[in-house]
């Protein structure tokens, strides 16, 4: 698979994403600037963590406006898998190809640390190869990550199987005790209708490795290259 990393001012988990997507997985991925303006070659696209455009006036919302923005909204309509990861996610809010925001943490602290995460399952390229009950240790590395939406858009997603992860304890407890920074339903991750586009807090780049404490979020990588393969056979 060729994937997409959009780099935008202030991004700084671009490299990540790429070390785990070719050193370790093997695939094919570029590092994009966000003046570019089409994404046609490519599988898959990630905008991952980081500080677009440092933050200011609220994370995400000066980025929604760079020019990759049109292509990827194309992108994603015609199918094709997108992840917003930490920031990423928050982009993806703004730019209304995902509900909700993300707000503060409610303990007003940046958070840092390993979580647990328990799989909803669901289909799509992100979720098919993650069964639904799975618990998955990936970190968290965020400020801003308590997702909120309106009480409609929270009972929509749960009706429709859109809650991609939940905070949980390893155990998969889903309680206000295993919540970092206090979302709505302990949401770690929701996807939109069609299933291709994923937005999670947690940082899978960051788990891809033994000797950086585990390989939970190659399970997630993992999981389009087999959606991927599937269709082409």
């Amino acid at each position: 698979m060729r994937f997409a990393i959009i780099r935008f001012p202030g991004t700084w988990s671009d490299r990540d994403c790429a070390h785990i997507l070719t050193n370790v997985l093997g695939q094919e991925a570029d590092i994009v600037w966000h003046k570019e303006q089409t994404l046609e070659k490519y599988d898959a696209a990630i905008l991952p963590g980081g500080f677009s455009y440092g933050d200011y006036l609220r994370c995400g919302s000066i980025a929604q406006f760079s020019p990759i923005m049109k292509s990827l909204a194309d992108f994603s309509s015609s199918g094709k898998a997108v992840i917003g990861i930490c920031n990423g996610f928050q982009i993806l809010c703004e730019t209304g190809l995902l509900p909700g925001a993300l707000i503060r943490n409610n303990s007003l602290k940046f958070r840092c640390e390993p979580t647990f995460l328990q799989s909803e399952g669901g289909g799509g390229p992100w979720m098919s190869g993650i069964p639904a009950g799975k618990i998955l240790s990936i970190p968290i590395s965020h400020g801003e990550g308590n997702y909120q939406a309106d009480t409609k858009t929270l009972s929509l997603l749960e009706e429709t199987e859109r809650i991609a992860f939940r905070y949980c304890d390893q155990d998969g407890n889903v309680n206000d005790a295993t919540n970092p920074n206090g979302s709505a339903h302990n949401i770690a991750g929701i996807l939109n209708e069609q299933g291709n586009v994923l937005g999670m807090m947690p940082h899978p780049e960051r788990a891809g490795e033994e000797i950086t404490g585990g390989t939970d979020g190659n399970q997630i990588w993992e999981s389009i290259m087999r959606y991927a393969i599937a269709k082409t056979t």
